[in-house]
């Protein structure tokens, strides 16, 4: 735990760095300007899609809880496609630019022993993006359940950050062997910094920087991880 703690320490000093801040800042403002305007094309449709699949209540007079319900539903969807999205342009495009400046400023001594870093990285986002919304949308339904808002969309999104973000932070540094030692010992350490990235992303305001923020706890996790799994193995850093 004191490993995430630090982390998420370090990431938050860097989002005050203006270079970094600017990595953060753009995606989820090019996410959600692309949203936004499918939204309001599709608006109407949407609403109607949406209400086929919101239970029919059989009193009369209560038809706008139905029509509450399937907003609410559009609304949920448009924000996880959002998030995705923003995801998605910080793990291929951003988070190249944030390991170079965290690695010169904190991890300097790293080796750099990557693989086919950007088609890696790409195939590994877009895999664990299509799972993750898929799963938000067959999801979607079960949100209407009291105190499913609160905890299933935490669980689905700290999944989805520790399975992007794991590979990408150690993709440039790591050799394959590395990884897969490092994914099996720390796998406890990267759900804990899912679960405390996936809530990040339900504040408000903060939320515009929980994929950055999500991004930079994984690379200070993931590179703080290799550098002591090489300091103890005696490989040269």
């Amino acid at each position: 735990m004191m490993e995430v703690f630090a982390a998420f320490t370090r990431s938050l000093r860097d989002l005050t760095r203006a270079d970094i801040l600017w990595q953060a800042v753009w995606p989820p403002l090019v996410a959600l300007a692309l949203w936004l305007a499918v939204a309001v094309a599709v608006w109407v449709h949407g609403v109607a899609l949406m209400a086929q699949i919101v239970p029919q209540l059989p009193w009369s007079g209560w038809e706008w809880v139905a029509h509450w319900a399937a907003v609410f539903l559009l609304l949920a969807g448009f924000a996880a496609l959002v998030y995705f999205t923003a995801i998605v342009l910080v793990a291929v495009f951003a988070l190249p630019r944030m390991v170079n400046l965290v690695a010169a400023r904190d991890y300097p001594d790293l080796g750099r022993h990557g693989e086919n870093v950007f088609w890696g990285s790409l195939g590994n986002t877009l895999g664990a993006g299509a799972i993750f919304v898929v799963g938000c949308m067959a999801m979607l339904p079960l949100l209407l359940i009291p105190g499913a808002l609160l905890v299933l969309p935490l669980l689905w999104g700290s999944w989805f950050n520790q399975r992007t973000f794991r590979f990408d932070a150690l993709a440039e540094h790591a050799t394959r062997t590395e990884m897969r030692r490092l994914l099996a010992e720390n796998r406890s350490r990267f759900y804990f910094a899912g679960v405390g990235t996936a809530a990040a992303a339900h504040v408000p305001l903060v939320n515009l920087l929980a994929p950055a923020l999500t991004a930079l706890v994984f690379v200070h996790l993931g590179l703080a991880a290799l550098r002591r799994q090489r300091q103890e193995g005696g490989v040269e850093l």
